[in-house]
């Protein structure tokens, strides 16, 4: 069996042009994704109506660009033996002047019609249109205004581009879907992606070339070289000019609310050394004594979440519980921080938080580490709704925009608080990314890493995942009327939990 005619990233690109009605690709130089749109052009144009045939719309920046495109398309229609006119070279009104354009028509009665970059352009028209190297159309925010019209009587879009800064409204694109404004599907495919999927072995089979790794990773040396400093943004995705604070402190104060307690545990380090009933003891002392009153305060018909971001030794443990209010917004009732607490207690405290949570949804908590100990043991005890997380590269770069966005939105309420503040103005775009990098200190003087940012955001996380609510009742009772909500009451809860089961499922 041979080799698949498009690579795996190609063939996401495909499926996701069929599933979706707007599809977002940031992507790598020269990894042939306009090659595989032709493709894709030609299925399109050249099916009946009844499946889904329709005209296609392709717009480079550029007349060189139309022309290419529409070579592809000539290809794939002889590869698909798809019924085609001759390409022609025609003269194209946009409503104020005459523009040349490339068109191929097919016996569907669809045609392939290959424009420059003019917004008016696609008046009046109907179909899929393609967008290509779309941050560098000189008014993309204008053309995309046009292409979405196309979607209101079935029609569909497609913009595939690299980077051209990060202030580029592409740029400004793909983030509002990140963070969830735009009901978009995105594709991201780096150099190094194009790689693992099979980019340099395909330029060894056109080329005639022996494939070995250590070609390809001379190759690979070779072409970042010839990028050099644009090596981030032309083959891996990074907007220039992405540096500095990922959240102003302007936006995170406007959404703080000084009514909001952060209550805070330290203890010296002879606390671990202490024998385990005199721990958990201070540890519930500690809890029914600052926890309890903040936690008998919480809207009992409001859901619950919380994130954590773990520490021992040097950074903080922080638990930050959220509500889910009428209005949609989260609402952070309380934060705990926690510094050099030893495990055991740590496990305490947050099953004390969690048991008294009320609807009680689910937890993110943070898995680096020895912070899988913890998550580990609330999946144990909570079941599938506890997100168990590895802190990676890719984490911050789909989960922060949308953290930013709820600052951005106002729809967040969190602690007026020193130190929280600092954590947040601590997140700096890191090659394109948000996340904490250098360690600070606190108001206390003593060492903080974007703890409570980092909560922050594993809290919006936990809240956005889907919620099941369920209730049951035991074998041996009698169902109630119909109708009714049943309660478990206090004996079942205790068995319940006994057995390992929590609130948010099994």
């Amino acid at each position: 069996m041979g080799a698949p005619v498009f690579l795996a990233y190609q063939q996401r690109l495909t499926a996701s042009v069929s599933a979706h009605a707007v599809t977002v690709v940031e992507k790598s130089r020269r990894t042939g994704y306009s090659w595989s749109l032709g493709a894709v052009a030609v299925l399109t144009a050249a099916a009946q109506k009844s499946a889904g045939g329709q005209d296609v719309f392709y717009i480079g920046y550029n007349l060189e660009m139309a022309r290419e495109f529409i070579d592809y398309v000539g290809e794939w229609g002889k590869a698909f033996s798809a019924a085609a006119d001759s390409v022609e070279e025609v003269l194209f009104d946009d409503g104020e002047n005459s523009i040349k354009a490339f068109r191929v028509t097919f016996a569907s009665g669809f045609k392939v019609l290959a424009l420059p970059s003019r917004p008016r352009s696609l008046r009046g028209m109907q179909g899929l249109v393609m967008i290509d190297e779309a941050a560098f159309h000189d008014d993309l925010k204008e053309l995309l205004k046009a292409a979405f019209a196309l979607l209101i009587w079935g029609g569909k879009v497609v913009v595939v581009s690299t980077h051209d800064g990060a202030e580029n409204p592409f740029n400004e694109l793909v983030t509002d879907i990140r963070a969830g404004r735009l009901p978009y599907h995105l594709e991201r495919c780096t150099f190094d992606d194009a790689l693992a999927d099979g980019l340099y072995k395909r330029i060894c089979k056109v080329k005639g070339r022996k494939w070995s790794m250590a070609a390809q990773a001379k190759w690979r040396a070779e072409i970042i070289a010839f990028y050099g400093d644009g090596a981030d943004e032309e083959l891996f995705c990074i907007p220039r000019e992405g540096g500095g604070a990922f959240l102003s402190g302007a936006l995170v104060e406007g959404c703080m609310d000084a009514a909001l307690p952060v209550l805070r545990w330290e203890m010296p380090n002879s606390f671990e050394r202490l024998p385990d009933h005199l721990r958990e003891a201070e540890a519930r002392a500690w809890c029914e004594t600052h926890l309890d009153p903040v936690l008998a305060g919480l809207d009992p018909d409001l859901t619950s979440f919380f994130g954590e971001d773990f520490g021992r030794n040097g950074d903080l443990t922080v638990i930050w519980p959220v509500q889910i209010t009428r209005m949609l917004d989260r609402r952070t009732p309380f934060l705990v921080e926690l510094r050099n607490i030893p495990f055991r207690q740590q496990e305490q405290v947050l099953i004390h938080i969690c048991d008294r949570l009320p609807r009680f949804g689910g937890g993110a908590l943070d898995a680096r580490g020895n912070g899988q100990y913890l998550a580990e043991r609330a999946m144990q005890r909570y079941g599938g709704c506890i997100q168990r997380v590895m802190l990676t590269v890719e984490w911050y770069r789909a989960n922060m925009p949308p953290y930013k966005a709820a600052y951005e939105d106002r729809t967040i309420v969190v602690p007026k608080d020193a130190d929280v503040l600092a954590d947040h103005r601590d997140l700096v775009m890191d090659k394109g990314v948000a996340r904490p990098t250098e360690r600070s200190k606190g108001r206390d003087g003593k060492q903080r890493h974007g703890d409570s940012a980092v909560a922050g955001a594993l809290a919006l996380f936990a809240s956005r995942q889907p919620v099941a609510e369920y209730d049951y009742l035991s074998a041996a009772e009698t169902p109630p009327a119909r109708g009714s909500f049943h309660r478990p009451d206090e004996d079942e809860e205790d068995t319940r939990r006994g057995l390992g089961f929590g609130a948010g499922g099994w």
